[in-house]
């Protein structure tokens, strides 16, 4: 059996952790920015983002605010294999594809009550807190209902697999924990347009509303975890702030 390939994020992560560990990055030293790293790698930004995570999960860098990413510690042994594997930005890509398909196909083939089903979601959601357990839980359900009233098994079980993914691989479940945190939540309305596509039996218009959707997503883990940094740089610098106090009325 051939071995998994490398998968972009892990081969930035791998470049800098041997670029830290030969010296080029010495411990203190700022890395470069994202523009810069994103074009050394050939790769996107998302794909730096993810990479930048899965070095800071691992202690190897952190955030300082206004400058960037610095070198923090010098690598250790490196991961499992399992480990920080699939990130929340690969893992969007993929639901795009699977759940952009699943709309359309769904379009076809459901039924009132389905409809009906998802109306009720839709309320459930509205209701909750936006940002509690519940409200990831009615996203969840109207998502893999959607994939079930395809009638199709397979499609049906691997958005359901995607969706356990997306708090069983590590790096993946930081990323979306973050960015509950800065307020991002599921919204209803972009929610409601797939409904309506499907209440139409209108195929492109469902790929549509749920590639869009899922989409959107993409551009809120990228605000949030710009924003989580940001958090981290102000924290550190009220500590700053609070220790020269300290010195200036001791």
């Amino acid at each position: 059996m051939k071995p998994r390939p490398e998968k972009l994020y892990q081969r930035v992560v791998n470049a800098i952790v041997e670029a830290i560990d030969q010296g080029r990055h010495g411990i203190g030293t700022r890395l470069p920015g994202e523009r810069e790293l994103a074009e050394e790698f050939n790769v996107s930004r998302p794909t730096i983002r993810e990479a930048m995570i899965a070095l800071e999960i691992r202690g190897l860098v952190e955030a300082r605010h206004g400058s960037g990413l610095y070198v923090t510690a010098a690598p250790a042994q490196p991961p499992a294999p399992a480990e920080l594997d699939i990130g929340a930005f690969e893992l969007l890509e993929a639901r795009i594809l699977f759940e952009g398909e699943a709309a359309a196909v769904a379009a076809t083939m459901i039924d009132d009550e389905t409809l009906g089903a998802l109306d009720r979601v839709l309320a459930d959601m509205a209701a909750c807190d936006p940002s509690g357990a519940d409200a990831m839980a009615a996203d969840r359900q109207f998502h893999l209902t959607i994939a079930q009233s395809t009638g199709n098994t397979v499609i049906a079980t691997v958005v359901e697999m995607l969706w356990s993914l997306r708090e069983r691989a590590p790096l993946s479940a930081h990323m979306f924990a973050e960015a509950r945190r800065e307020g991002v939540n599921p919204r209803v309305e972009e929610h409601r347009l797939i409904v309506d596509a499907l209440r139409a039996r209108d195929s492109a218009a469902a790929r549509t509303a749920m590639r869009s959707h899922l989409k959107r997503v993409v551009e809120d883990l990228l605000a949030a975890t710009e924003v989580e940094a940001l958090r981290r740089a102000r924290s550190e610098i009220e500590q700053q702030r609070g220790a020269l106090e300290r010195r200036l009325h001791a």
